[in-house]
């Protein structure tokens, strides 16, 4: 094939003209809450030459208008997690999201199932959310087709439900480096999802047991990795055409103009989740940012490696850890100052720290030096675990710092509390919106905790979602609730089949309605015969019957 043909002043024309139109997009009031540390040239020139579109910008406009207006009237939506289309044609009747969950996904969708250590392939998540958008998209032909194939007299007894409901989506930590990152995110995109949300947790060290817990990654890691996120979006940004007048899409029942303020960048919604209040580890100290937050031993011990290798006859990892902690007297260096100071000298060293934004942990020893005429002992190699990774002191504060940090880079803001109490809720969304007002938040309910030894009240447990939702709280969800709910109606059928047979199937399935009235294939137009009527009457050249 012959070079191409170029008139360079024509194409730099033309690339100008797209590079103005991706800055005046991102100051429209849909993205003027993003700070990017790039330029709309450089995404211009990151794009390919045939512009193509993609729902997800649609669904995710969608659904940033359906948090907005949570926002605006102080309530929530409330969701769960799914993989499978046929729990998904039954949530829309109630929520007006689905939560793809990497746990459910890790459980369900993969060869080898396991704990949600995400340790499934990088390519699972998206590929769910590909299934259910298909499935999505299925679900309002056949009930589209069946609304227009009966008479406006009648259609008012019809079933009509939104089939279309945005699709939030567990990208975990990115899998791997940014470009594993930038290509999950764009099979994200190409799949239909709405918002994706993306950890700060360390690839490969997601663990629940023997001790080793989560560990988070530099704060310096995480903004590159919602960085690369927020790029991919832009780089699959439409291009629908030029000219003022609008685009206009009509589906569902939801209308959306796009006019050329907006085309040219992709509005896939973004969740950054910070896991740092539940972490207990950290990969490096790189980042200064991190360093108020490291633990170290304040006692000339043999670090913990060593304890470990030591204790040949000992299998409890737990057990080991736990009292090797006790005598190297773990705290964060700032803690260590404050136990070898007076009131007076605190105060000192404190306020010499507040005179930069960041204090590097070199400085920190240099300041308490000239604090106290000595050095303080505080080391934090010691404390290393076999992986090399650096404890970490979890607190309400750490993912406060962390959250505002990212917030620039995304839309919704989620901090995964495990072992929430009312006081760290508050204390979290409250700064939150001081720092950014107005800002969208989400939260995810753990499975089996505790709320009332947390201290919760029995009226603070039953309105619970509401108080969050004052706070800004605007999406909810239980990500595994089907683990439980499948396998305890599964096991009440299989019971019931087994012991009583076809007697039961008649008498409680066909004729008293334990499942009339529920969806299934005994029901033609839930399971598309009306729709594959419509096709064939259309390829027999028959009109659509009235």
């Amino acid at each position: 094939m012959p070079a191409l043909e170029t008139d360079i002043a024509t194409e730099q024309a033309a690339f100008d003209a797209e590079v103005a139109s991706i800055e005046q997009a991102w100051k429209s009031p849909r993205q003027a809450h993003l700070k990017r540390p790039y330029s709309a040239r450089t995404i211009a020139g990151l794009r390919n030459s045939i512009p193509q579109t993609y729902v997800s910008s649609t669904m995710a406009d969608k659904l940033w208008g359906q948090l907005n207006e949570h926002r605006k009237h102080g309530t929530c939506e409330l969701t769960y997690g799914a993989t499978d289309p046929i729990q998904v044609s039954q949530m829309v009747k109630h929520q007006q999201t689905i939560y793809v969950s990497g746990s459910l996904c890790g459980t369900s969708e993969v060869s080898t199932p396991g704990r949600d250590a995400a340790d499934y392939p990088w390519d699972t998540v998206p590929k769910v959310v590909d299934k259910i958008f298909r499935s999505q998209m299925w679900h309002d032909q056949r009930q589209r087709q069946q609304r227009f194939s009966t008479p406006e007299s009648k259609r008012g007894e019809l079933e009509n439900w939104d089939y279309l409901a945005p699709i939030v989506a567990d990208a975990d930590m990115g899998f791997g480096g940014l470009t594993s990152t930038i290509k999950m995110t764009k099979a994200f995109v190409e799949a239909g999802v709405a918002m994706i949300h993306m950890d700060d947790l360390a690839t490969g060290m997601k663990r629940f047991s023997m001790g080793m817990g989560r560990t988070t990654v530099p704060t310096s890691e995480y903004v590159s990795r919602l960085t690369a996120v927020r790029m991919q979006f832009d780089i699959m940004g439409p291009k629908l055409g030029s000219g003022a007048e609008p685009v206009l899409f009509i589906f569902a029942f939801w209308r959306y103009q796009v006019r050329e303020a907006d085309i040219y960048s992709a509005t896939t919604m973004l969740m950054c989740r910070c896991d740092t209040a539940t972490c207990e580890f950290i990969t490096s100290v790189i980042d200064p940012r991190d360093h108020p937050y490291i633990l170290g031993a304040t006692k000339d011990v043999p670090s913990l490696t060593s304890a470990i290798s030591a204790a040949t006859t000992t299998p409890d990892y737990q057990w080991i850890r736990n009292t090797w902690k006790e005598s190297a007297g773990l705290v964060t260096f700032d803690e260590a100052v404050k136990s070898n100071t007076s009131e007076e000298q605190y105060k000192v060293y404190t306020s010499k720290l507040a005179e930069k934004e960041v204090t590097p942990m070199s400085q920190r020893r240099q300041i308490a030096k000239e604090v106290l005429g000595k050095d303080v002992f505080w080391d934090w190699e010691l404390p290393r675990s076999l992986e090399g990774q650096y404890m970490w002191a979890p607190t309400i504060q750490t993912v406060i710092e962390r959250a505002s940090a990212v917030a620039p880079l995304g839309d919704v803001t989620w901090a995964r509390i495990d072992a929430p109490t009312l006081s760290s809720l508050t204390e979290f969304h409250s700064a939150m919106n001081a720092l950014f007002p107005n800002r969208l938040f989400g939260f995810g309910y753990v499975a089996g905790y505790d709320f009332s030894k947390a201290g919760f009240s029995e009226e603070e447990i039953k309105h619970l979602h509401k108080i969050l939702a004052k706070m800004g709280v605007v999406w909810q969800v239980q990500p595994v609730w089907v683990t439980g709910a499948l396998s305890d109606v599964t096991e009440k059928f299989g019971k019931m089949w087994q012991e009583k047979g076809m007697g039961m199937w008649v008498r409680e399935y066909q004729r008293t309605g334990w499942l009339k009235g529920v969806d299934g294939a005994h029901k033609l137009e839930w399971s598309g015969g009306y729709l594959a009527d419509g096709f064939a009457e259309a390829v027999s050249g028959r009109d659509m019957a009235l």
